[in-house]
């Protein structure tokens, strides 16, 4: 945890340490929106057998370019957005067959959705054209998490599950709310942009989302030792230049 606590410094310091450099001095302040899609999967100690869940992101984007040092565009960004993430089980029997309700006659299906506003604040360092063309791009940086709401769908009654067919017997967080209303970790990404004279810039990336935080309780007394989000988040983005 130490480790990751010194790279949190890291990039919440790195665009003063970008700024206080030599280079070609700028002064760009663009905003924006971005939307996407996120497949989401939670790390239970122990574990529980899942398949990635989708989930709609979108929100408001600014980015701040401070500097260009020899080809390194350099720039921070910081977005809130509305994100879903959650987990979605992959009920399984030894065999590796979907577990079948005895009740309903098919097989057993569930998954949360944990709704969140979700900041992040990127170190976004860009190399190719900067004004009239393409460039590549790389955020990283840390993000926070404050949770809205959850929902849960299943397609079998508690009490009439089937858990004598289960490979996997771990269903405690299936009844458990949220307990951790804030989350926190570490986001990175690989994206592309063009930049338009008339009509602005437009991003794609690819991006991880590694979660620090627990959403349940973690002490020797709780049920799991880890709950933390793992997530890969595919966003498009447009931005406008307001101030040069």
């Amino acid at each position: 945890m130490r480790i990751s606590y010194k790279l949190l410094f890291l990039f919440l310091s790195f665009p003063i340490i970008v700024h206080a450099q030599i280079g070609e001095h700028r002064n760009t302040l663009s905003l924006g929106g971005n939307a996407g899609y996120n497949l989401t999967t939670i790390r239970f100690t122990p574990k529980v057998v899942q398949s990635m869940k989708g989930g709609m992101s979108f929100g408001f984007t600014a980015r701040y370019t401070v500097e260009k040092y020899f080809s390194t565009i350099a720039s921070v960004q910081a977005e809130v957005n509305y994100s879903q993430m959650g987990w979605k089980e992959d009920i399984r029997d030894p065999n590796d067959q979907p577990v079948i309700n005895t009740s309903t006659g098919v097989a057993e299906k569930y998954e949360r959705t944990i709704n969140y506003f979700q900041i992040p604040f990127f170190a976004h360092l860009a190399w190719g054209r900067e004004n009239r063309g393409v460039n590549f791009f790389v955020n990283a940086g840390p993000q926070l998490g404050i949770y809205l709401n959850e929902s849960t769908k299943s397609n079998f009654d508690w009490d009439k599950r089937n858990m004598s067919d289960r490979a996997n017997s771990i269903v405690a967080q299936d009844t458990m709310n949220v307990e951790n209303k804030i989350d926190y970790g570490i986001a990175a990404g690989l994206g592309m942009e063009l930049a338009t004279k008339k009509l602005g810039r437009f991003t794609v990336e690819a991006r991880y989302y590694y979660g620090l935080g627990n959403i349940y309780g973690d002490s020797k007394r709780d049920y799991f030792g880890s709950s933390n989000f793992g997530a890969i988040m595919i966003k498009v983005g447009w931005l406008w230049d307001v101030m040069k």
